[in-house]
C-alpha cells in the first residue's frame, strides 16, 4: 500500500520513508534519535503494511550490520540516524563499502561535536559522510533541501545503491527533516525504479567480484538462490578469499571500490542552477542553507547585482567540473554552509584559483538569515 499519486503535506521525514518504499525498501532496523526519529516511527507502522520488516536496535551499529544483512538476503534495507549515531555506524559502513553491499543511511545532521545540539540543525556531517570509514573507498551522498527532495532522493538513493552496489547517504538536516510542505507523488509508472543486477551464469561460473568487461560493479545473488559467496571483512580478491599480503590483489580491490564511484561523477552527480546566465558573482549552497541562499541572490538582482546560485544536490562524489566552469565564469564565489568551512575547501580546490572563493560559516544551530549571505553577496560584488 503506497500513498496515492497526488500533492500530500508531509514532513520531510515522512516524505523519506514514503520514497523509499515506493523504491522497494522492505527492511528497516534503527535506533531512535533526535532529529531523525520520525523516520523510524513512521517505518514501524508503513513495513508490516507493504509486506516489508521493521526492527528497532539496540544502537546504531547493530543497525547498520541489521541492513547489511538484510541486503544480502535480497531485500533493498535503509537505516536512519543522527550524527553521534552516524559515527557509531562507521565500522559497519567500511564493511559495506568493502563488501559492495547496497544499502540507504539517512544522516539527519544535527549540531555537534558529541551528543551536541540535540534539536538544533548543523551541517556538520558533510566530511564524515565522505572519508568517516577508513581507508579509501568511493561514497555517494545526496543532499536534499526540500521535503519533496526528501522524498524524490530516496528514491534515488536506492537506485543509485543498486547499480553501484554501494552504500549511498542521504545528508539531511533538521529544518529538511521537520518541515512540513506540499510533495508531489507522480503515479508509480513514472517513477523509475532500479533492481539489483543479478548473475547470468550458472553458480559454478560466478566471481563474486569480478565484473564484466568494461563494467565497474558485479551482479549480486541473495543467499539462498545457489551461489557460494564469501563475505569478507578482510581485504579480499575477487572470488572473495582473503588475500593476506598481497598487495597487488589489494590494490585491484581498492581501486575498483574507489574508481566505481569517483570514474563515474558525471552520472551520479545532480545540481540546480537559478539565474547563473549572466551572473557575475556565484553562491554554492546545499541543504536547508540553499534555501535562504536563493532567496538572497533574488534579492541581489533586485538591487541590481547579477548574482546566480548553485545549489548541490550530490555532495559526493564532488563534481568538480561545475565549479571550473562557473569558476571561469563568475569574479567570486560564495559558500553559505551551517558548519566551519567544509564544502568550501572542495569549491577552491575545483576552482583553481580563477575565481575568489569566500567562506560564509555559521554554527550554533541557526539556519543563515538571508540579509547575512546577501551582505556577502554585495561584499563580493564591490
Amino acid at each position: 500500500m503506497y500513498v496515492e499519486p497526488g500533492i500530500h503535506l508531509m514532513q520531510g521525514d515522512e516524505a523519506i520513508v514514503e520514497g523509499s518504499l515506493i523504491a522497494g525498501c522492505r527492511f528497516f532496523a534503527g535506533y531512535p534519535i533526535t532529529p531523525a526519529t520520525e523516520i523510524a516511527e513512521r517505518m514501524s507502522r508503513r513495513m508490516p503494511q507493504v509486506g516489508g520488516v521493521f526492527m528497532q536496535m539496540e544502537d546504531e551499529l547493530a543497525s547498520i550490520l541489521a541492513i547489511i544483512g538484510a541486503s544480502w538476503a535480497g531485500k533493498k534495507a535503509m537505516t536512519a540516524t543522527s550524527g553521534p549515531g552516524y559515527s557509531l555506524m562507521q565500522e559497519g559502513l567500511g564493511y559495506a563499502i568493502l563488501t559492495e553491499t547496497p544499502i540507504v543511511i539517512t544522516d539527519v545532521q544535527r549540531g555537534g561535536p558529541s551528543t551536541g545540539l540535540v534539536t538544533l540543525p548543523s551541517q556538520g556531517d558533510v566530511m564524515q559522510a565522505r572519508w568517516g570509514s577508513h581507508g579509501d573507498y568511493g561514497i555517494i551522498a545526496l543532499a536534499p533541501s526540500s521535503a519533496q527532495d526528501m522524498f524524490d532522493l530516496a528514491i534515488r538513493a536506492f537506485n543509485l545503491s543498486e547499480e553501484y552496489r554501494n552504500p549511498v547517504v542521504i545528508l539531511a538536516d533538521e529544518v529538511i527533516a521537520h518541515v512540513r510542505e506540499p510533495v508531489k507523488v507522480p503515479p508509480l509508472e513514472e517513477i523509475e525504479i532500479v533492481e539489483r543486477r543479478k548473475p547470468s551464469v550458472p553458480p559454478e561460473e560466478y566471481i563474486p567480484y569480478l565484473p564484466d568487461p568494461g563494467e565497474w560493479v558485479t551482479p549480486m545473488p541473495a543467499f539462498g538462490e545457489g551461489y557460494n559467496m564469501l563475505v569478507e571483512s578482510v581485504m579480499h580478491d575477487e572470488f572473495g578469499h582473503r588475500i593476506g599480503t598481497d598487495h597487488v590483489a589489494a590494490e585491484r580491490t581498492i581501486k575498483r571500490v574507489y574508481y566505481k564511484i569517483e570514474k563515474n561523477v558525471e552520472k551520479i552527480a545532480m545540481y540546480e542552477t537559478e539565474l547563473m546566465e549572466d551572473a557575475e558573482i556565484a553562491v554554492v549552497s546545499y541543504g536547508s542553507t540553499a534555501r535562504t541562499s536563493l532567496r538572497a541572490v533574488r534579492e541581489a538582482r533586485k538591487l541590481g547585482i547579477k548574482a546566480g546560485i548553485l545549489r548541490l544536490i550530490t555532495l559526493w562524489p564532488f563534481y568538480d567540473k561545475i565549479i571550473e566552469d562557473i569558476a571561469s565564469q563568475v569574479r567570486a564565489i560564495v559558500v553559505p554552509e551551517m558548519n566551519m568551512g567544509k564544502i568550501v575547501r572542495e569549491v577552491e580546490r575545483a576552482a583553481k584559483g580563477n575565481a575568489e572563493v569566500m567562506s560564509l560559516p555559521k554554527v550554533g544551530g541557526v539556519l543563515h538569515h538571508p540579509d547575512e549571505v546577501l551582505s556577502a553577496i554585495k561584499k563580493a560584488a564591490r
